[in-house]
């Protein structure tokens, strides 16, 4: 287990501030126990949105890559939680690095056996200063 200083305070504050949960599966939209947020925080998942799959097809990506970027406008000291999609977490960080407004803490989380290895280790390096953990 891998984490950088304090993900778990920075997602409660998050959490407790109103904050939403960015995630990249809905299984974990859906595994989220809401009467257990603080301030009916709201759960966001985009992967099934309308235009995803059409967005992901023009960009030669996966839909969970460009679901990612639908997360824009509610990215600003979000708690993400990536529990899926290498390629969700790979396209995160690199939002963060063209500039994309920080989320307050990301878990990493993704599964399978091409790419999970590798963007967990891309959090670990790229991360900077915003809190993490993930399991390499």
């Amino acid at each position: 287990f891998v984490m950088s200083n304090g993900p778990a305070q920075a997602g409660a504050a998050a959490l407790r501030a109103g904050a939403p949960v960015l995630t990249d599966a809905e299984m974990v939209a859906h595994g989220v126990i809401s009467s257990r947020l603080p301030k009916a925080n709201r759960v966001i998942c985009t992967l099934n949105d309308d235009g995803i799959r059409d967005r992901a097809a023009d960009l030669g990506t996966t839909r969970s890559a460009a679901a990612v970027d639908a997360w824009a406008p509610h990215l600003a000291g979000a708690v993400v939680a990536i529990g899926n999609a290498p390629t969700a977490l790979f396209r995160l960080l690199e939002l963060l690095a063209e500039g994309a407004p920080r989320p307050a803490v990301i878990l990493g989380f993704p599964v399978g056996f091409i790419g999970a290895a590798e963007s967990k280790q891309a959090l670990i390096d790229h991360a900077g200063d915003i809190p993490f953990a993930t399991l390499p």
